[in-house]
């Protein structure tokens, strides 16, 4: 989220589509991933993206970037920062939690390379990772043309990404949930629950309009309906309720909530009371941003019991989190050295990832989750812009020929 590009940002569900498949395929089609036409739309390249499983002793690791939210010239530490993370921490997956990409991608050229940058990085490495969608990935979009159905399309191509083509008839792009596999077999021991949510509040409902409440979007109720139903057919599938970890761009009002541990009361006493309460570690620097609307999402995760956390972006300097009522709510923090920060010079010093540690010998399997930060691998915390030349899209002759459906 940047609080002073809002204004010149459009809804998803206002902007015009410029361009169209015709647009995706020209874009598909020079960064050399393979595309074919079926029944009017693009089909993006099938692979064989092997499945996500824990090791043998047990273990599985998690990395979030949040809010990498560039164009196509990308501060060069963004990338150095990916990189050290992954190296230091190698997970066996990572999510690229929304806000992806940004505003100022003047063509779908310019669109596909700035989300070649961020996807270089796992690409290199072999790691399996997926996206979410937040607020700014379709800033690009009226000048551009490629909207977010289009960008998933684009990200599925990639050899390493688990993108799924999400759910069809409900809110979003790409909503949908990836199991991991027990160590021992084809059991579903841990779930991933990827959900977009959305980017600004429609101008008006029934009349009114949104002068005076936060103006982001929200979770709709068909996204939460779709969330407890599917939840409730893996518990009949599985034969047990697979715990589960939630990750979605824009926070819910629970995130709000738990740092003050109340809804009116936003003093500093109020905080320490909460801190004891809910555990809390890491720091706020700005409020919390969800839509003007709670979606009852908080509400269905406690009836259903399985999701042990719920993690968000969104509002770069935020990096705690805290166990509210039975479920871990937390941020990661921006990873992206493009965007917005802290005040002056101390804007870099949050930079960072967000680690979650799984053992499905655990009760939880989420045994831990911590912030790890750029100044921990010696980036520069300079103040300055380091932007750099797009990275170039590489020839993956191993990628299957695109099939129709």
């Amino acid at each position: 989220m940047s609080h002073d590009e809002t204004s010149k940002s459009m809804s998803r569900r206002e902007f015009i589509k410029v361009g169209g498949a015709g647009a995706l395929a020209l874009t598909l089609g020079t960064a050399g991933i393979p595309f074919e036409f079926s029944g009017g739309t693009v089909q993006a390249a099938s692979k064989d993206n092997g499945k996500l499983q824990f090791h043998a002793d047990g273990k599985f690791k998690i990395v979030q970037f949040n809010d990498t939210q560039d164009d196509e010239h990308i501060d060069r530490r963004t990338v150095e920062l990916m990189e050290k993370v992954l190296d230091a921490e190698k997970p066996d997956f990572v999510v690229l939690n929304g806000d992806n990409i940004t505003g100022g991608c003047d063509t779908a050229m310019d669109m596909k390379q700035a989300m070649n940058n961020v996807a270089q990085p796992m690409e290199q490495r072999g790691i399996k990772w997926a996206v979410t969608f937040g607020n700014h990935d379709e800033d690009s979009t009226p000048n551009a043309g490629l909207d977010e159905e289009n960008m998933l399309q684009f990200y599925m191509a990639y050899k390493y990404n688990v993108n799924q083509p999400g759910e069809r008839d409900i809110t979003g792009t790409g909503n949908t949930n990836l199991l991991i596999r027990s160590s021992q077999g084809s059991k579903a021991a841990f779930n991933i629950w990827l959900l977009d949510s959305g980017r600004y509040a429609p101008s008006e409902i029934a009349g009114q309009n949104f002068e005076g409440y936060p103006t982001w979007d929200w979770l709709r109720f068909d996204q939460v309906a779709w969330y407890y139903e599917t939840s409730k057919k893996l518990e009949q599938t599985t034969g047990h309720k697979v715990p589960s970890l939630m990750f979605i761009h824009i926070p819910l009002w629970e995130h709000r909530f738990m740092w003050h541990a109340s809804v009116d009361g936003r003093s500093a006493a109020d905080h320490e009371r909460a801190a004891g309460k809910h555990g809390i570690v890491g720091e706020r620097n700005e409020d919390e941003c969800p839509g003007p609307v709670n979606s009852g999402m908080f509400s269905a995760i406690m009836a259903r019991g399985d999701v042990k956390g719920v993690f968000c972006g969104h509002d770069h300097v935020n990096t705690y989190h805290g166990n509210y009522y039975g479920v871990l709510l937390g941020y990661g923090g921006s990873a992206g050295f493009g965007t917005y920060g802290l005040p002056g010079a101390d804007r870099n010093r949050l930079r960072g990832a967000r680690v979650f540690e799984l053992d499905e010998h655990s009760e939880n399997v989420l045994v831990d989750t911590r912030m790890v930060f750029a100044k921990d691998y010696g980036i520069d915390l300079t103040a300055n812009d380091q932007s750099i030349d797009p990275a170039p899209i590489p020839e993956n002759k191993k990628q299957e020929k695109v099939v129709k459906s």
